[in-house]
């Protein structure tokens, strides 16, 4: 069966509008983190705004291309448009002291919004990973037990990883008074979303052996 899901057709109505790279990352998660990766850069003293104007901008044409390739609307992607608009208007209603204290925290307000989008799509049953794999899997493979775990697992594995970057920015803000501290501010969160990015590639692939080990 996980061998069957892997292998199906992709169920994209308007394959082929762009080069096969750009389709792929364009009908993977990558796309909905972009904005937020953008974020997590190149936040810093002064950048809210500018970043937060550019993750925007990324979040609308992400959101356009679905729509132009005949995809569906991510929650991911409206979250983006959402969030980076608001952040974007809060930034200019604030006074200069709450701006410095949104630069501060920025950081860990992104990773937590992005822990209870994870987490709140696995409780609503719709883990967020899930509307992408439909684009790469036939229809009738959606409400397969093992395409539904499999989402779930992968879900779970982004929810972990933003919760790691979250705590580690906390600790190095709350704890170091370090904003820009080396292992808080970029190696463990780095890491954490490396690690997640590797699971996601790899977690199906060990579902089909699994499968395949049990088939035999």
């Amino acid at each position: 069966m996980a061998d069957d899901i892997e292998n199906a057709p992709r169920s994209s109505p308007q394959e082929g509008r762009f080069p096969p790279a750009v389709e792929g990352l364009l009908d993977s998660p990558l796309a909905g983190l972009a904005p937020w990766i953008v974020l997590a850069v190149f936040e810093g003293p002064g950048s809210i705004a500018w970043v937060a104007a550019v993750a925007l901008g990324l979040s609308v044409l992400f959101l356009v291309l679905d729509l132009v390739r005949g995809r569906s609307l991510k929650l991911l992607g409206v979250v983006d448009v959402v969030f980076f608009a608001a952040l974007l208007i809060t930034h200019f209603m604030l006074s200069e002291d709450n701006q410095i204290w949104l630069e501060t925290w920025i950081g860990e307000i992104a990773n937590i919004t992005l822990v209870l989008i994870a987490v709140g799509s696995m409780l609503a049953r719709k883990p967020f990973t899930i509307q992408y794999a439909r684009e790469e899997v036939d229809p009738q493979y959606w409400d397969s037990p093992v395409f539904l775990r499999t989402n779930y697992v992968i879900t779970g594995a982004w929810a972990l990883a933003f919760l790691v970057a979250a705590a580690a920015g906390w600790y190095g803000d709350a704890v170091l008074h370090d904003d820009d501290n080396i292992w808080t501010g970029w190696v463990i969160q780095v890491a954490a979303m490396v690690a997640a990015i590797k699971f996601s590639a790899w977690y199906p692939d060990r579902v089909s052996e699994r499968m395949g080990d049990a088939t035999e």
